[in-house]
């Protein structure tokens, strides 16, 4: 336990702590923007989940560093990587130790983090006991772990047990979050987009009209990176992205797979079709009859389990007069980060789409963080429709003089047309770069 805690020996020792160091020593770093939405009242019970290598470990010791300055007995902070442990009475057992510790220090408020808590078999059950007996009342639990946990149900372990506990999603970088870190001056001269109001977007996209060339620049390094950490420092720091950086996120996506109990073979041929079928309309049926797969019912599974994992994006059609999902129409899906596309393409020895879909998959990605989203399409298509309160549609046309789409349908109004240069308030063309660069989804 001291091992992983070596702030117990006196907090100057935090800075002994290696996933500090190698944050602090790194030429590109950040603070996640979770660090302040992570409210520390007892009781609670936070679940942060994300795919992994997505900086979690990174957010709770940052976490832990604000948290030294605030505690008086550094021993009231408790850190447990959970990687190695087999199941829950293993985790278990390292509760109960750490509860021995505490009681004899006399610490009446502590602060759990358990990080990676889905790899021990049945890890709820060890959590859930404690904070049945009591034992966490006037503490503070913060857990991370993949989305498996939201797949197999797990979180739904805990009703009425969550305290003022939130649940958090970390996903890789917004391009906004990638601006703020290669040139953190642009964010200042730039708007804001809080929500989507034509007015709103075209006043503060109109901010940033002066600086297209630069945001153009990064956009396009975005492109090739994505937001996923380490493909973002690789790509800052030596101008390319090494083998090395694919191989650690197939590595976990396959784990999770293989932690699902599902099939690897059918997974690839799931994802292949998916990437060549980017931006058209599918069905399961279809995929499961050109890509050999036994059953549509499998490629629903499959699409189902790709999609609670955040590697996918499912869009289902809108009814454009009433701004509902119609579940029975074709659909359409997007790898959620440029970065997935590249690894994925190797992997299942495809080629990657052309630049002008992942730039739609980059928008549909980044809408769906904030809004509900799906499509329309009859004669003509919308590829992107954000309904709920109000319904806006966005056609991606990433190239040199797009056409601008005016005519609307239904309840759908207005058609902003993403471009690659061109901005026009009449006919709601913008530039996407200045768009997301705008768009606020934290």
């Amino acid at each position: 336990m001291e091992d992983q805690n070596p702030w117990w020996m006196g907090r100057e020792h935090f800075d002994e702590d290696e996933d500090y160091r190698i944050w602090r020593e790194s030429k590109v770093k950040w603070l996640p923007s979770l660090l302040e939405r992570i409210e520390l009242k007892p009781f609670a019970l936070h679940i942060i989940s994300g795919p992994r290598q997505v900086g979690k470990t990174t957010l709770l010791k940052l976490l832990i560093k604000n948290l030294l300055e605030k505690v008086e007995n550094p021993k009231a902070i408790f850190y447990f990587k959970c990687d190695k442990l087999a199941d829950f009475k293993e985790m278990d057992e390292v509760i109960r130790s750490y509860i021995q510790i505490r009681k004899a220090e006399n610490i009446k408020t502590s602060y759990l983090l358990l990080d990676e808590v889905t790899f021990p078999k049945d890890w709820y059950r060890a959590v859930k006991w404690h904070v049945d007996m009591g034992n966490f009342k006037n503490d503070v639990l913060v857990l991370t772990g993949s989305l498996s946990m939201f797949v197999k149900g797990e979180v739904e372990t805990f009703p009425g047990r969550r305290g003022y506990g939130k649940d958090f999603v970390m996903l890789p970088l917004s391009f906004r979050e990638f601006l703020d870190i290669v040139r953190k001056d642009l964010i200042g001269k730039i708007g804001k987009i809080e929500n989507l109001e034509i007015n709103e977007i075209l006043k503060e996209c109109g901010k940033a009209l002066p600086l297209i060339d630069e945001l153009n620049e990064y956009f396009e390094k975005y492109i090739e990176c994505g937001g996923f950490p380490l493909a973002v420092k690789s790509f800052l720091e030596k101008g390319r992205i090494g083998g090395e950086v694919g191989d650690t996120y197939l590595s976990w996506i396959r784990g999770d797979i293989a932690k699902l109990k599902r099939n690897e073979s059918i997974a690839k041929r799931v994802i292949k079709a998916l990437i060549e079928k980017s931006s058209s309309t599918i069905s399961y049926l279809s995929i499961a009859k050109e890509f050999e797969i036994k059953s549509h019912k499998t490629v629903f599974q499959y699409m189902d389990i790709l999609e609670k994992l955040f590697l996918l994006k499912i869009l289902y059609f809108i009814e454009p007069n009433k701004g509902v999902e119609v579940f029975y129409k074709e659909r359409k899906a997007y790898l959620t980060d440029p970065f997935l596309y590249r690894i994925f393409s190797s992997w299942c020895l495809t080629k990657i789409p052309e630049k002008s879909i992942i730039v739609e998959s980059i928008v549909t990605s980044h809408l769906a963080r904030k809004f509900n989203i799906g499509y329309w399409r009859n004669r003509r298509e919308i590829d992107i429709v954000v309904f709920g309160r109000g319904m806006v549609g966005f056609e991606v046309k990433y190239r040199e003089k797009a056409p601008a789409e005016k005519i609307g349908v239904g309840k759908i109004r207005n058609i902003i047309t993403l471009t690659k240069n061109e901005f026009n308030e009449n006919k709601l063309k913008i530039p996407v770069n200045i768009f997301l660069g705008s768009l606020n989804l934290s």
